[in-house]
């Protein structure tokens, strides 16, 4: 690595790299996850496919999607720091990878931070704001990102009241993994070479 704390500065990794990074992280989440659900005796947010539950979901990744596009185009500072994280992620990747990309911290994150976490800091609006600050944090690749630990914590936000208000851990699992397929797959094409 550089000296240079800074994502655009910094050596890429390799596909390999990445996708065993990704596999690493959410292992080590949802080990945490279920320490945390065991030894604190914390009751996991019930887990049901559902028509009416899948469709929220899929609304809440659309307005997740919409507005992050809206945000990209109004606030340079976003649109910098979300070029350089997802390049840094997705650049090396290619298309097939990007199902693991949706899946893998899909489902890890939000066992982790809607499962457990809300649950175990008593599901009201401070464990939706507890979570969504930590998910934020755990977006953070260099103090340049700021903007996008920003954007990531009202996703964490949007994603813990969805749980909150539905009752169902898969609400926010359909959304984030179609806000990371969508998202991930317009900025590979969006920036793609030749």
């Amino acid at each position: 690595m550089s000296s240079s704390n800074s994502p655009s500065e910094m050596e890429p990794l390799s596909r390999t790299q990445i996708l065993g990074v990704m596999g690493f992280t959410a292992v080590l989440l949802l080990i945490i996850a279920k320490l945390w659900q065991w030894w604190g005796d914390v009751t996991l947010l019930k887990i049901s496919f559902n028509v009416p539950d899948a469709l929220l979901g899929l609304g809440l990744a659309t307005a997740i999607i919409l507005t992050s596009g809206l945000i990209y185009r109004i606030w340079p500072a976003y649109r910098v720091s979300a070029d350089a994280y997802l390049a840094f992620v997705i650049k090396p990747l290619v298309w097939a990878d990007l199902l693991w990309l949706g899946l893998l911290p899909g489902l890890s994150e939000e066992l982790l931070f809607r499962g457990v976490m809300l649950s175990a800091l008593g599901g009201g609006v401070l464990a939706v704001v507890v979570s969504s600050l930590v998910f934020g944090v755990l977006h953070l690749s260099s103090t340049e990102q700021w903007p996008y630990v920003v954007w990531a914590t009202v996703v964490g936000l949007v994603l813990g009241y969805g749980a909150i208000a539905s009752g169902n851990l898969m609400v926010p699992i359909v959304a984030h993994i179609l806000t990371n397929w969508v998202s991930s797959a317009l900025w590979k094409f969006n920036h793609r070479q030749g």
